[in-house]
């Protein structure tokens, strides 16, 4: 590993004003050292490494050849936007990556003029792209815009809705597509399977510009050349490469090799002179350049802080996870119902249902980036019988909300929504699960439920089953840290009902999920530095909610709710509903209110929003004391 003393081009480059003016000797040596750069920082604070590691060529290429910030680039997800960022202008402030007022692991408008769209969710930079290529037409101006997309993004709806509008929108565009045959599992689909076709076919391309040249030095050449092309044209759908792309009105140009510099530099710039839609096909290795990421990528796609040695992470395991749990979970569901269906979009091993897919690869499907039809196609699964069970991050089924309402709801099919990375997380606003529980606790026919820790998860999924209707069951990344026993006897949790976990009579906590220990830990500092007895509850369901115990508790004694969810419209809108017009002794909230949460450490972003067991302690004892007085 080199230190910073070490870098003999990266120390140079303020902005890719000084990339353009670098030999290629140099180049190479800068694409060494940015993923030195990389390795070093994401092992000590996490991050996105795989996916940076497989973009370094391009993305100095990119900026090389494009004039940029004059001319766009757009980046699709943003986690492949580290080597951008250490090339225009954010080499130190990278070095505070995903820490609390520091550098954003995605792309933000706020932190950079070379940041021209943010984007922390896949599918979305065609689309965007094209939206800027639209407006540089209607002002006149002539600046390139490039969208840089990966195969992964591509199958989803969105980049294929923006697809479908290239050619009736712009005449110059350029799309840039880094194949490296994963997302973050690998992909799966027809879409993908044809871009391996293409990569299998590029022979032919190879054949054809050797022909060319060969026919301009006979006698007739042309004239034949010509008759070719009509026979090409004719017959292009079943030799030609990148067909698809071609009818589309995108002029196709690859598969070449995404690190080699002189193979990119030549593609882009003719690329770059086109006057039409461009797509260029770019092979690259996920992972490449770091051992251990090119072994595992999928592994090391998203990471915590790890020795950049050896590649390990912290040799003491933690306790098992939510993730984990609803692994194990779905699985002994699956083994005593054969009509369970495991489905997931991208996510087989982040949610825990890699587990699910080793035991009955015939009961699993993973769609890929493609949430919406996740959703409807479980939706036909619940129709034909079966009973899905789709495991899904928070941040990532806001984009599939009309789905669970139209074609699940609506129709009170009974598809279970496993929702994991439900509240804060690291990654900032665009990943914070803190919104859904607003959505779903409007939507008919759904009864939605929240866990306490890890055993609880499993007794709601064997509960939900038994229900025969929507059902979404939200919980936190990471662990409780409650033991668990995947082999323990399931619990029957009585639908719509509380659960007290401690008693008091001075006030009742409410708490929904991993938010229950918060409230016990903010009871015990209470009865202990102010003799105040509190009644917590683990609310457990949100809806159907239990009406009658928090009507009891409001008319003997004050109330306070803590949430992992924006206030306004989750849990602290549901009590307060309950409330209108009922005579009641207080009621404080807790949890995140209507401002966009930054990224950084959940811990640090607890204590900004007074969400620890010292603020609330402090804010339930002033208005128990005020009550007294």
């Amino acid at each position: 590993m080199e230190t910073e003393d070490c870098y003999q081009i990266l120390n140079r480059i303020d902005s890719p004003v000084d990339v353009r003016k670098l030999t290629e000797p140099e180049l190479a040596i800068l694409a060494e050292e940015i993923r030195s750069e990389i390795i070093k920082v994401v092992a000590e604070n996490g991050g996105h490494l795989a996916p940076n590691l497989g973009v370094v060529e391009l993305t100095i290429a990119l900026h090389y050849i494009f004039n940029t910030p004059e001319d766009k680039l757009v980046w699709d997800v943003g986690h492949q936007g580290y080597v951008h960022k250490l090339l225009t202008g954010r080499r130190e402030f990278f070095r505070t990556l995903r820490q609390y007022q520091g550098c954003s692991g995605f792309l933000s408008r706020q932190e950079s003029e070379y940041d021209i769209f943010g984007a922390g969710h896949a599918g979305t930079a065609i689309s965007a792209a094209l939206g800027l290529a639209a407006a540089r037409d209607v002002r006149g101006s002539n600046e390139k815009v490039v969208a840089v997309v990966g195969d992964g993004s591509l199958n989803c709806g969105i980049s294929l809705e923006g697809l479908n509008n290239v050619r009736a929108t712009t005449r110059d565009m350029i799309i840039v597509l880094n194949d490296n045959k994963m997302s973050i599992s690998e992909n799966v689909g027809a879409i993908p399977a044809y871009l391996n076709y293409i990569i299998s076919g590029r022979s032919y391309s190879r054949f054809k510009a050797m022909a060319k040249v060969m026919l301009h030095k006979i006698p007739h050449g042309d004239e034949i050349r010509r008759k070719i092309s009509r026979l090409e044209e004719a017959t292009k759908s079943i030799f030609v490469p990148g067909v698809f792309f071609e009818e589309l009105g995108i002029r196709y140009i690859g598969p070449i090799n995404g690190h080699d510099f002189k193979d990119l530099f030549r593609t882009l710039t003719t690329a770059r002179e086109y006057h039409r839609p461009v797509i260029v096909h770019v092979i690259t290795e996920k992972g490449r350049g770091y051992v251990p990421a090119e072994a595992a990528p999928e592994k090391f796609h998203g990471v915590s802080g790890f020795n950049p040695v050896t590649g390990s992470s912290d040799s003491h395991p933690n306790p098992v996870s939510f993730s984990s749990a609803f692994g194990d979970a779905a699985v002994r569901l699956g083994e005593q119902h054969d009509d369970v269906i495991g489905i997931t979009a991208a996510m087989c091993s982040g949610t825990g249902l890699k587990k699910f897919a080793a035991r009955f690869p015939q009961r699993f499907h993973d769609v890929g980036i493609a949430e919406e039809h996740a959703l409807i196609f479980a939706a036909g699964l619940a129709a034909g019988g079966m009973r899905p069970v789709v495991a899904i991050y928070s941040t990532f089924m806001q984009r599939a909300l009309d789905c669970v309402f139209h074609d699940i709801c609506l129709q009170n099919l009974p598809v279970i929504i496993c929702q994991d990375r439900s509240g804060i997380v690291e990654d900032g606003p665009t990943h914070h699960g803190i919104h859904d529980l607003s959505f779903f606790r409007n939507l008919p026919n759904l009864t939605v439920m929240q866990p306490k820790n890890e055993t609880e998860l499993r007794d709601m999924l064997f509960a939900a089953y038994e229900l025969k209707s929507p059902v979404v069951i939200r919980y936190p990344k990471g662990y409780s840290g409650y033991g668990y026993d995947p082999e323990g006897e399931v619990a029957v949790i009585p639908v719509g009902k509380a659960e007290i976990v401690r008693s008091g009579n001075d006030v009742a906590i409410w708490a929904t999920g991993n938010e229950t220990a918060t409230a016990l830990s903010v009871a015990e500092q209470l009865s202990r530095e102010s003799r105040m007895e509190a009644t917590v509850v683990n609310a457990r369901f949100i809806r159907p909610f239990d009406r009658e115990l928090l009507l009891e508790h409001a008319a003997n004694m004050p109330l306070v709710t803590i949430e992992d969810n924006q206030m306004h419209g989750g849990f602290a809108s549901t009590v307060d509903e309950l409330l209108v017009n009922v005579k009641h002794h207080g009621i404080r909230h807790f949890g995140w209110g209507d401002a966009i949460i930054p990224h950084g450490d959940p811990v640090r972003l607890r204590q900004d929003a007074g969400m620890t067991t010292e603020s609330i302690a402090a804010a339930v004892h002033d208005i128990l004391a005020q009550k007294q007085t």
